[in-house]
This record gives structure tokens, sequence and C-alpha cells, in this order.
């Protein structure tokens, strides 16, 4: 009689060390527009940035969140940066509160102009 209470009390704790609680959180999405007129020219025209107001990028996210950055230049097609694009090399960076879209011509040297409007898919992926 023992011996199966034993056996039962050990089967019981096996089974319930071995389960363990998933929490399952979802990524956010964010697409938004950069016009012509958002890029601020730098080195006399040898690089651009413009910002993204994000407000879900608070500093605890920023140190522990992840950013990935897609931008359009057609419709439906994305394409991932860090990019090099028709001779333009395309980085982000991210800070508390935005995101800013850096561009530069592929050897930096160059005088470039920025793209037209184009179209931000923004991923953000939280961590927990």
């Amino acid at each position: 009689m023992k011996k199966s209470i034993l056996l039962l009390a050990l089967f019981v704790l096996v089974m319930g060390s071995s389960c363990k609680k998933e929490q399952i959180v979802p990524n956010r999405t964010i697409i938004t527009n950069l016009n012509a007129g958002n890029w601020i020219k730098l080195n006399g025209g040898k690089s651009y940035t413009a910002s993204i107001n994000m407000p879900e990028i608070d500093n605890y996210f920023n140190d522990y969140g992840g950013v990935l950055v897609y931008v359009s230049f057609e419709n439906g097609t994305y394409e991932q940066i860090p990019q090099v694009y028709d001779g333009i090399s395309y980085s982000y960076l991210t800070r508390s509160g935005q995101i800013v879209i850096e561009i530069q011509s592929s050897d930096g040297l160059a005088v470039i102009s920025p793209p037209g409007s184009i179209k931000v898919k923004i991923v953000l992926i939280e961590s927990i």
C-alpha cells in the first residue's frame, strides 16, 4: 500500500514538474509612409536622414525588444534594411520614441537624391 502511494506521488510530482506555462506575445506590425519632404540633407547631399515617431519604443523596449524595418519602393514588394537599392545604402537606428532611417551612396562619396515617397513596414518584437 505504501509502495503504491509512493509511486503515485512520484508520478504526480514528475508530471506536475514537466508542465510549463507558456506565454505567447504577438509581434506588432506598423505600416507608415515617408514622403520626399521628410528627408533631411546631411554632408552636402551625400547622406540623408528621416525620423519616424514611434511611441511604442520606450527605453525598456529599446533595450530588450527587437525591431525589423522594411521599405517598399514598389507596391507589395518589401526589402529589409540594411539594404543597398539602386546605388543607395539604407540603414536605421532605434532610440526611445523613434526610428531613424539613414541613406547614403553605396560608396559613401557620391551626392544622392532621396527617394520619393516610400512605404515603411516596422515589425516590433516583444521580448519577455
